[in-house]
Parts: C-alpha cells; sequence; structure tokens
C-alpha cells in the first residue's frame, strides 16, 4: 500500500473500486445486504449528491447518531466525497450529552437512526428542537441548535421536518456526476474530514480534528501490520463512532481492499457467529469485548479457524487475555495495539510475525513514520531506555486541534509538535514500548509509586478471576491505598482474604490490594473502555468491601 499524501477518502474509495469492483466491500449477513465496492462506491456517490442538493458545502459539519449500520459507511465516504466533516455521535447519548456535542461541535445537518431498545433518537431530537414538528425539511431554525438546519432520519418514514433516507438518495437524481467531480477537486488531503470527540473518561470531551492524510495514512499503517489485503474478511463489533470502528474498521478494509462485516451491537454471542458463518479471517475488539467472547468461546463450540489476524486495542491488555486469544480463538498474528484518537488513533502496535513474549509485554513499536518517545512529565527531559516517563508521539497522524478549544490543544500538543499522551510507560533499546498506567491513575502510597497495570496483570493469573481493575482511594495515614474490583468466572467463589493471599510473597506487601470488592461487570464508555473513575465513585458511596 504504502505512505500516501494526495488523496482523499473519496478519491481512495473510488481508487479501491476501480482496483477490486466485485470484492465484496460491505456484507450484513442478517440483512442480506452485501456491496461490491462498485455497489459501495454507488451508494457513497448517491448520497453525497444529495448533500451537494442539500447547499451542504465544503468543511460543514456533519453529525451522524446511529449504531453500526450500513447507512453510517455510506454516510462517512458519501460525505467525504463533498468535503463535509463528519461529526460522530456516541451512540449511548441521552438528550443532554447530545445537546452539548451538536452546539459545541456547530453542526449543520444530523444523520440518525430511530434509536435503539433503550433509547428513542428521534425522541430525543424532537425534545431538542421542539421546531421540527412545525417546520419543512430543511428549514429548521432552532432556539438551541442554531447551526442545526437539516435532520435526516434513516428509513423511508415520514416525520415532521425531516427528510428521510430515501428523500436524500432521490434528490441525487438532479444532481450531475460532473458536479459531484467538481467538488471532490476542490479538496485537499490536508483538510479535516473526522471530528471524533474524545470519550470523556477524564473530563468534557473534545472535537479531535483529524484529517483526511491523518486517518487514511494511519489506516495503511494498521492494514499493512495486521497483514490486510485484498482477501481478508474484517469482523467489526467495535463501534464506528470511535477511531476504532471507523479508522482501524472501515478505512482500514478501503485501503486493503478488504471486506467489512461489522456487527450493528455488540454481543460476544453475535461476533462469534459472525465469525464462523462469514468466515471473517480477522477482528477487532477491545480486552473487555475479547474476555466475554473468550468467556462464551469456552462454554460453547464456535469454529473460528478461519481467523488469522486482527487487533486488540482501547486499554490495557492482560497478558493471560492475549494468549488465550492467540490459543483458543486462533488468533496467532493478533495486533496488540496502543493509540488515542488524538493520534488518529494508532501509534505503536506489535507486529503480526513478533514473538509471544513482545506480545504479552508491550504495545509494539511506532508506526511507520511515527516518532514515539519518553519524557520525564516533571522536567520535560528525555530519559533512557529502561527508565519510566511520560509517553509521547510526533509525526503524520496527530491531530489538527481540538475543534474551538485553543488552549486545550496547545496543553496536548507542544511547540516542538509533541503529543503529550498523558501515560506512563518505558522503552527498550529497540523502541518496544510497555505502558505501565495513566498518569493520573498512579497510586502514591506511603511515598512509593504503584502501577495498577502490574498488578492487574498479577491477579489476572489467578484461574477464578476474569478480570480486574486497581485503582487508589483515600487513606489518612498513607495518602492512598491499593483497591481491587474483581470479576469472577461462572463458578468460583473468592473472599477478599483468599486474594490477598495469593499476593503474599509473589508482589511487593505494599502492592497487595487492602480493599477487594466483587462486581458482576464494569462501569464502560461507549467505547468500550473501563471508566476508573466511575470506581473511585462506586467506592465513595460506600460499595461494600473488605
Amino acid at each position: 500500500m504504502g505512505f500516501s499524501d494526495n488523496i482523499t477518502l473519496g478519491k481512495l474509495l473510488d481508487r479501491t473500486a476501480a482496483i477490486y469492483p466485485d470484492n465484496e466491500a460491505l456484507v450484513y449477513p442478517d440483512r442480506g445486504l452485501r456491496y461490491s465496492y462498485t455497489e459501495l462506491q454507488e451508494e457513497c456517490n448517491k448520497f453525497a449528491k444529495g448533500l451537494l442538493k442539500l447547499s451542504v458545502k465544503r468543511g460543514d459539519n456533519v453529525a451522524i447518531w446511529a449504531t453500526n449500520i450500513p447507512e453510517w459507511v455510506i454516510t462517512q465516504y458519501g460525505s467525504a466525497k463533498i468535503g463535509a466533516v463528519l461529526v460522530t455521535v456516541n451512540t449511548h447519548f441521552k438528550s443532554f450529552e447530545l445537546e452539548n456535542q451538536l452546539k459545541q461541535s456547530d453542526a449543520t445537518t444530523l444523520v440518525l437512526m430511530e434509536g435503539t431498545k433503550s433509547s428513542s433518537y428521534k425522541s430525543m431530537i424532537y425534545e431538542l428542537c421542539p421546531e421540527l414538528h412545525h417546520c419543512n425539511p430543511g428549514e429548521l431554525i432552532s432556539k438551541k441548535l442554531p447551526f442545526l438546519k437539516n435532520v435526516i432520519m434513516i428509513g423511508d418514514e415520514g416525520c415532521p421536518g425531516m427528510f428521510t433516507w430515501d428523500d436524500v438518495i432521490k434528490m441525487a437524481q438532479s444532481v450531475s456526476d460532473e458536479k459531484l467531480s467538481a467538488r471532490m477537486a476542490e479538496l485537499n488531503p490536508k483538510d479535516v474530514i473526522h471530528m471524533v470527540y474524545t470519550s470523556g473518561t477524564t473530563g468534557i470531551p473534545k472535537g479531535v480534528m483529524l484529517t483526511h492524510y491523518n486517518i487514511i495514512n494511519n489506516a495503511i499503517g494498521m492494514a499493512e501490520g495486521m497483514k490486510l489485503d485484498h482477501t481478508d474478511r474484517l469482523c467489526i463489533p467495535v463501534p464506528f463512532f470511535h477511531c476504532f470502528g471507523c479508522v482501524a474498521g472501515t478505512l482500514c478494509c478501503v485501503v486493503a481492499g478488504a471486506t467489512m462485516i461489522p456487527v450493528e451491537i455488540f454481543k460476544a454471542e453475535k461476533v462469534l457467529n459472525t465469525i464462523e458463518k462469514e468466515r471473517c479471517t480477522a477482528v477487532l475488539g477491545t480486552p473487555t469485548m475479547f474476555l466475554m467472547e473468550l468467556e462464551l468461546y469456552e462454554k460453547s463450540f464456535f469454529n473460528t479457524a478461519s481467523l488469522r489476524t486482527g487487533m486488540v486495542a482501547g486499554a490495557a491488555c492482560p497478558s493471560e487475555v492475549i494468549k488465550k486469544i492467540i490459543n483458543i480463538m486462533n488468533i496467532p498474528q493478533i495486533v496488540v495495539a496502543y493509540g488515542q484518537t488524538e493520534a488518529s488513533p494508532c501509534m505503536t502496535y506489535t507486529r503480526a510475525d513478533d514473538s509471544l513474549e513482545l506480545k504479552l509485554s508491550t504495545v509494539g513499536r511506532a508506526l511507520p513514520g511515527v516518532e514515539m518517545k519518553i519524557f520525564d512529565p516533571e522536567t520535560g527531559q528525555e530519559v533512557p531506555p529502561g527508565v519510566q516517563g511520560e509517553l509521547r508521539a510526533r509525526g503524520y497522524n496527530i491531530m489538527r486541534g481540538y475543534y474551538k478549544m485553543s488552549e486545550e490543544t496547545a496543553a496536548a500538543i507542544d511547540k516542538d509538535g509533541w503529543l503529550h499522551t498523558g501515560d506512563l510507560g518505558i522503552m527498550t533499546e529497540n523502541g518496544y514500548c510497555t505502558i505501565t498506567c495513566r498518569i493520573k491513575d498512579m497510586i502514591i502510597r506511603g511515598g512509593e509509586n504503584i502501577y495498577p497495570r502490574e498488578i492487574e496483570n498479577f491477579l489476572s493469573s489467578h484461574p477464578a478471576i476474569n478480570n480486574v481493575q486497581v485503582i487508589g482511594i483515600p487513606s489518612s495515614k498513607y495518602g492512598e491505598k491499593v483497591m481491587a474490583y474483581i470479576q469472577l468466572k461462572a463458578g468460583p467463589i473468592l473472599t477478599p482474604e483468599e486474594v490477598r493471599i495469593f499476593c503474599k510473597g509473589k508482589i511487593a506487601s505494599v502492592k497487595i490490594p487492602e480493599y477487594v470488592a466483587f462486581v458482576d461487570s464494569f462501569p464502560l464508555s461507549g467505547s468500550g473502555k473501563i471508566l476508573k473513575h466511575k470506581l473511585r465513585e462506586m467506592f465513595s458511596e460506600s460499595i461494600q468491601c473488605q
């Protein structure tokens, strides 16, 4: 594939469709939908022309609020063809969060589905914009959302004040191919094309501005890391609204000519069934997703022999889980990756043919074209190999900045172009990185620095423990003490004292959890990350522990 500095998302899709016209591009088995690359290109062109008819301009922000449905992918590439910036909306949002994001992003157009089993998106948008009840589609004048003009409901059911998806597709008939081509010719690969909001696990969500250049080259790097080509079939259960889904997922497939096989809403059984029935050769997932799949896999039979590669990312993955992914799920070339939305998202990964030891102990080395260094967070000086410090990244993949947040951008990217990740880690002489923890998650107990991931990795080796998260909790004597939240496997029963006995003599006494609580599940962000700040809140609310 190679590095690319002169192509946009729209032209990339056109190029792939020209090279692999009959390859399956997008497959939804339950819907009976199987688009070839030519057919996907045609659908994206129709939507792009429909947006032109709606007078959507280059640089306008177009938001999409939907699960991993076909229209999401069509919106991603259709909007890119006319230079509109895709604003991704978390599918778990409620009206307050939706209002904040649409207002902060200045979105002029919203594409949405009716909702999920637990949320009515349709009701929420009417609550925010009651003016929709009394206006013509495309003529919204909203008190709360002054920039929003067009609301497009996916489906063919008419809703007051909104266009249907079919309306927009029909509009395409009156727009010429030449007009679309002319708009595409105006676009620059360095234009912002995606605005992905951070999950807000550490503060107010921020709109990360990513260019064609950022994300296409990041996808090329990840596809090469997984050794994806036009024969591969990638199962995508991670949400599209996150970079993991729309860059490592759909865009990796487009750069390689591979087949996208999305799972609309994550369910472990659905993922495993999809892999088996569609003979998927690759799969993406967060550690939590893989844990759920492995737990089910070990209870039932699923044929995953077709798998070859994939990527685990989004959070630190315990070494025991990686072993199971390789040996039980049959993914010998699994790639362990580290990234952030601000980096498009990938910064480092293990290579498909790296040793088991490297996959178990590191998150790999930098992608081609990306620099990674370790700096002392207090002095700002680079530290030598083997010394812990903050990971910082620089390269083609670093965001343009946070939308309308210049101070926050300056705090994240220094004058030399280094992105400050906020993660502590160690780098070997050959560039392989190990993440120890978030700077904010480090526990300081009586002057001792304690890194939660080290304890989490150790406790994960206990045969009765399915997942574990370690946090620091306030202590008047020591400053902080260690607490472990543990999710057990089905069947075994463990007591807090047995957990401590398991630790004695194997890890330093200051690292042994003084508090242990057992939970059925962990609070997750919409992108599947475990929310440690929620665990701290749980403790402050006096969850029963010993």
